[in-house]
C-alpha cells in the first residue's frame, strides 16, 4: 500500500520564491530512490500559508530509508545556504485503494 508524506513548510515572509528556487534546482534528485512514486512542491493560494510538500512511496520503509539517506547527507555536504523554512510539521497517510 503507497503512502503519502507531506511536510507542511512554514515559509517566513516574501521567502517562497526562494523556496520554489531550491525545490526547482533538485527538481529529480529523488526520482531514482527505491520505492518513489511522486512529488509536487505546493504553493498557498487561500486559507493557509505554509508549502506542502507532498511525496508518495511505495512503503513506508522505502520513506524512511530514503530520509536517513538524504539526512546523512545533508550533513556531509552544508552547501553554506539558510534553511528557508521557519518550521517544519511532517504528516504522513495511507493511500486507500478504492
Amino acid at each position: 500500500m503507497s503512502i503519502v508524506v507531506i511536510n507542511a513548510l512554514s515559509i517566513p515572509g516574501e521567502a517562497g520564491p526562494e523556496l520554489e528556487k531550491r525545490f526547482a534546482a533538485r527538481k529529480h534528485s529523488v526520482d531514482q530512490e527505491p520505492g518513489f512514486e511522486g512529488f509536487q512542491l505546493l504553493r498557498p493560494v487561500n486559507g493557509e500559508d505554509r508549502y506542502f510538500v507532498y511525496t508518495q512511496w511505495a512503503t513506508r520503509d522505502d520513506f524512511e530509508n530514503w530520509r536517513n539517506k538524504r539526512s546523512e547527507a545533508a550533513h556531509a555536504h552544508n552547501d553554506g545556504k539558510k534553511p528557508v523554512a521557519s518550521g517544519a510539521d511532517l504528516m504522513e497517510f495511507e493511500v486507500v485503494e478504492l
